[in-house]
């Protein structure tokens, strides 16, 4: 038995207002704003911006992320060294957040949306609903690995002892942060509704 959508009967929900109105009227009659089924080339944008998120992520594990001059003396710190470093004073607990939020969460939230894409452009028959919850996850846990550049951030505004220690952010850091952008813009450009759309043809 086929289902009736939004889509199917010309339907759309305002982005704006999220008002449910017929496409034929181009824009919402509650706020004005153009009406579109689906987000404007989402797929394509989305790609995009993950393969620019991929190249970031170079930089941003293997450049310093902090620079402390003490003494006379530069010591650089990349996102892994202070990890190790971390482990190396027994703070075990802080260098798994660390590790977690700034390592394993960008890693998993590019794959998770990669295949998210591979799997609309590939007609996958994996149960949208189960790629919806994915999605949803991916976009929630995304939003956690800026500890790093928070740790820097409070770093930098705390410690200035004159010309004996000052801690000064690295490159990686504006890598890194660009590198949380890049990806939540991602996460909220993709249209999950695109899971939908092939199952609601299977059914018609």
């Amino acid at each position: 038995m086929s289902r009736a959508t939004a889509a199917s009967k010309g339907l759309a929900s305002c982005h704006l207002c999220q008002k449910v109105a017929s496409l034929e009227l181009n824009r919402c009659p509650r706020c004005g704003t153009v009406l579109h089924s689906r987000k404007s080339n989402s797929l394509n944008r989305t790609m995009a911006l993950l393969c620019t998120a991929t190249i970031l992520y170079i930089p941003a594990n293997i450049s310093p992320i902090m620079i402390t001059d003490q003494l006379g003396s530069s010591i650089e710190s990349t996102i892994l060294g202070g990890v190790v470093l971390l482990i190396q004073m027994d703070s075990l607990p802080v260098a798994a957040i660390i590790f977690i939020a700034s390592v394993m969460v960008p890693v998993a939230k590019l794959l998770s949306l990669f295949y998210l894409c591979w799997t609309v452009k590939s007609g996958s028959s994996v149960s949208p609903r189960q790629r919806t919850i994915a999605y949803r996850i991916t976009e929630l846990i995304g939003k956690w690995s800026m500890i790093d550049v928070f740790v820097v951030s409070i770093l930098v505004a705390l410690v200035h002892i004159g010309k004996v220690l000052v801690i000064r952010p690295g490159i990686a850091s504006i890598a890194f942060a660009a590198l949380v952008i890049v990806t939540m813009i991602a996460a909220e450009g993709f249209d999950p509704r695109l899971f939908w759309d092939k199952e609601d043809e299977n059914h018609d």
